[in-house]
């Protein structure tokens, strides 16, 4: 064999080489980012879609600020656009001045909307008013706040029982009343 026919089949078998280390070396690195991928993949459950420390901020056309915050939410798997809460607390900054805190165990909140529905163990705090209750539908587009499920609404100076309290959350007008018209509405002056 010539010396450069040798020198040939060297330099062939070093590009060869070079191939070869480089090719296992580029595996080797895609193996490194398929493995990162999965075990980030494997960080996120897709069966649960919890979320924690859940907050939310909107406003109405009027300019009534309305702050939502919950320890956990969950979104429905059948609407995206509704997230189950765990305990909510609501604040709601009317135009006028006068805020309304909402405080219940669970919700259910719209997000697209921003109507909220609090459950179990409901207290409502309106200036001097507290009403509690076990079921609150609270719509900003309604301009209502319906309070139902052994309602009891209380000041300083009467302290109030019903099945129903509706209030238009504007003009503070309130509807209250039983489900049955045999029964009554129980007052009670402090």
């Amino acid at each position: 064999m010539t010396k450069s026919l040798v020198i040939k089949i060297l330099i062939g078998l070093s590009v060869v080489i070079i191939i070869f280390f480089s090719y296992s070396k580029l595996s080797k690195e895609d193996k490194k980012v398929s493995i990162e991928k999965e075990t980030v993949e494997e960080d996120i459950d897709a069966t649960t879609n919890i979320i924690k420390d859940v907050n939310y901020r909107s406003n109405d056309v009027k300019g009534n600020e309305y702050f939502l915050n919950a320890s956990e939410g969950q979104m429905d798997l059948t609407n995206d656009k509704i997230i189950f809460l765990t305990n909510v607390k609501a604040k709601i900054n009317m135009v006028e001045g006068n805020v309304i805190n909402i405080k219940s165990e669970y919700g259910k909140y719209n997000i697209n909307n921003y109507d909220t529905i609090f459950s179990k163990n409901v207290k409502i705090n309106y200036e001097d008013n507290e009403i509690k209750g076990n079921y609150v539908d609270f719509s900003l587009n309604r301009d209502s706040l319906i309070i139902s499920k052994n309602v009891v609404y209380s000041n300083q100076k009467n302290s109030l029982k019903a099945d129903v309290v509706e209030i238009n959350i504007t003009t503070k007008d309130a509807k209250i009343f039983m489900y049955e018209n045999e029964k009554k509405v129980k007052i009670k002056s402090n």
